[in-house]
């Protein structure tokens, strides 16, 4: 834990004196007798008709992130085969892949303009205080911009055409706000152009070099949308609406003459939709328009022929594009169903997809836009999980008691002459602006290939249904959401796909959040509980915060400076109700943690074990905000399955 983090929370405990439990420091918390992860030998065989050790659903893999080179000739991605996140290169005409970086992992990669080499970020050990990175193309040559800052977070921006140039926001004035920074790639030398206040985003800089595109977080799922004259360092506002609004969602994408802005945004209406921003008539024209989100808008080829974005339907990207010089709409191929990611050339029309799809951990085909013929560069792999074994998930709806239709992921077992409906684990996203996606999840395909369904509700409050949907979970309607958990239930109920009355609910971050809350709320509702590094007590965890999170909490839970936010919160936190938790609940952090402090996780097993409540814990010491270490996930995943099993499988010698 960070000193910041521990100064922060020793405060937030003198002055709020919580009434009902006390307020251990986290340091005290931690003599909390927890399971910590030991070396082992990993399992990958099969056992007769049973299916695979969750090993080989782990160790499938493939590429993630794909960026290809701005002349086209070479791509770049994410690969965790060696165990860790790590930088590979693969030709666009196909060949032998390549590993680039072999050090921490990789939190992120860029691109330089000229295609010469990249600028990536790597962290230590999950704590997200990145070190900045150049390497060639080739991965002969590698050296430091500059190391991770003591206690501050940067977000990098873009880089110039001029390849010695680029933008990033960090914290580092302040440990707090989110500046933006001027920096040389040669000597690591920055300078301050604009100070901000919570969360100011470089983004996208203009071909001329003019503008830079600034965001201002002031929302989960909302910003605000500014461009920065770099020449006069006045800032104009393109975007400040007093609803809110999303602007750019997967990127920006400017015109070669510097003169228009493509992006996606839901400003005044109810689903994002592509549009075109005139910088000189400050006006906004829609390109494109659907009854479901669009996203990743992204120019390919010369003279900005081809525009091209993703339709997000109910979790599963469908490919769109236009001709921009026939303004004809494009064709694509089938490609493997899914989460798509992005990417183009501007001297050639290929465009690079990556798929992370049910049956697909990380495929990344090729798409010629002017003939649509496509070509598969890099093959996932299954790690001898059969393949036909895999289920493709299912979109369900349903009402929630005040009449709100929810919608949720359903993977159901093949049932392999079982007549009755499998036990059922909710498994519930993070954000709380965040969505249940079609992308590949070795858990859940090891837990339906075990017998066990999965359902991936997308409760109110979730994106990718419309705005009005995402505001439903603001401030005081959170514990709404909440609810939404125990209506979906009932829904199973008569539905009878899956046994309602063997349901757990399994969830991480702000899913481990709502685990703590449905509990303490609802205690007769589910089974048995699986929070990972979630929260306890808002009071807390607002106050210690990541800046990053403190930048976009105001809109979704109230400013906890205020004494009414405050009071809400102190009642309204799972840490005060937990006196009614009766299920076993599995618990687990990493004490690296930046964004929810380890304390958040320990004053619940604290609480429940002396109110006599099953809760094991598990501590991973070299791991932050989730599991990026195969070893770490290997020896977790393990242990949360066969958690849920022994509370949700009736066993023969039982």
């Amino acid at each position: 834990m960070s000193k910041f983090l521990q100064q922060k929370t020793e405060l937030v405990c003198l002055l709020i004196a919580v009434a009902l439990m006390g307020c251990s420091r986290p340091q005290d918390a931690m003599k909390l007798e927890a399971i910590v992860p030991t070396k082992e030998i990993n399992s990958v065989g099969m056992a007769g008709d049973q299916p695979a050790d969750i090993s080989r659903y782990l160790l499938a893999n493939g590429a993630s992130g794909a960026q290809m080179s701005p002349d086209g000739d070479q791509v770049v991605y994410r690969s965790s085969i060696t165990g860790t996140s790590q930088l590979w290169s693969i030709a666009s005409g196909g060949g032998e892949p390549r590993q680039l970086t072999f050090g921490q992992g990789i939190t992120f990669f860029r691109w330089l303009p000229n295609s010469s080499g990249l600028v990536y970020g790597a962290d230590n050990n999950g704590n997200e205080q990145e070190t900045y990175f150049t390497i060639d193309r080739y991965g002969a040559t590698e050296r430091t911009i500059f190391p991770a800052a003591d206690g501050g977070f940067r977000v990098l921006g873009d880089i110039a055409d001029d390849n010695k140039t680029f933008y990033f926001s960090s914290t580092e004035r302040t440990g707090l706000h989110y500046d933006v920074y001027e920096a040389s790639l040669e000597t690591g030398d920055a300078r301050l152009i604009y100070e901000g206040r919570y969360g100011n985003f470089a983004r996208a800089l203009s071909p001329d070099n003019r503008y830079l595109v600034v965001t201002e977080t002031v929302g989960e799922d909302s910003d605000y949308l500014y461009l920065l004259d770099l020449s006069s360092g006045t800032l104009s506002v393109v975007s400040q609406p007093e609803s809110r609004a999303n602007h750019g969602d997967g990127g920006f994408a400017w015109s070669s003459d510097s003169k228009t802005l493509y992006l996606t945004s839901n400003l005044d209406r109810e689903f994002a939709a592509v549009m075109a921003y005139d910088v000189t008539t400050r006006r906004f024209a829609s390109v494109a328009e659907s009854a479901f989100d669009l996203s990743s808008v992204d120019l390919c080829g010369p003279e900005d022929r081809y525009l091209v974005w993703l339709e997000n339907q109910n979790g599963f990207d469908v490919l769109r594009g236009r001709d921009l010089s026939s303004g004809e709409a494009l064709g694509f191929p089938d490609i493997p169903d899914g989460v798509y990611t992005l990417s183009c050339s501007d001297q050639s029309d290929l465009v690079s997809v990556g798929i992370s799809g049910w049956r697909t951990p990380g495929d990344i085909y090729l798409i010629e836009l002017g003939s649509g013929v496509s070509r598969r560069l890099i093959s996932s792999n299954l790690a001898g999980v059969p393949a036909e074994s895999l289920v493709k998930p299912v979109s369900v709806t349903m009402p929630a008691r005040d009449g709100v239709e929810l919608q949720g992921l359903l993977y159901l077992p093949v049932s392999g002459g079982e007549t009755s409906a499998p036990p059922v684990i909710f498994e519930v996203h993070g954000g709380p602006t965040a969505q249940a996606r079609a992308n590949f999840d070795a858990v859940s395909q090891y837990h339906v290939a075990r017998g066990v369904a999965v359902f991936k509700p997308n409760v109110r409050g979730s994106t990718g249904f419309g705005r009005t949907y995402v505001m439903l979970d603001d401030q005081r309607k959170r514990l709404d959401s909440v609810r939404d958990l125990v209506d979906m239930l009932a829904f199973f109920e008569g539905d009878r796909r899956v046994d309602a009355s063997r349901a757990a609910v399994s969830g991480g971050s702000y899913g481990g959040y709502m685990v703590n809350a449905v509990l303490a709320a609802y205690p007769s509702a589910f089974k048995v509980g699986v929070s990972r590094y979630g929260v306890a007590d808002w009071v807390t965890a607002l106050e210690v915060a990541s800046p990053a999170l403190q930048a976009s909490d105001l809109l979704e839970y109230g400013d906890i400076r205020e004494s009414e936010w405050r009071d809400f919160y102190t009642v309204n936190s799972p840490i005060r109700q937990a006196d009614k938790i009766r299920v076993p609940v599995l618990y687990s952090h990493g004490e690296m943690d930046p964004r929810i402090d380890i304390y958040e996780t320990e004053v619940m097993v604290k609480t429940l074990r002396t109110n006599g409540v099953e809760a094991p814990y598990i501590k991973i010491p070299d791991e932050g905000h989730g599991w990026r270490k195969r070893s770490n996930r290997l020896f977790y995943y393990r242990r949360q399955a066969d958690f849920i099993e022994s509370h949700l499988l009736k066993r023969a010698d039982d």
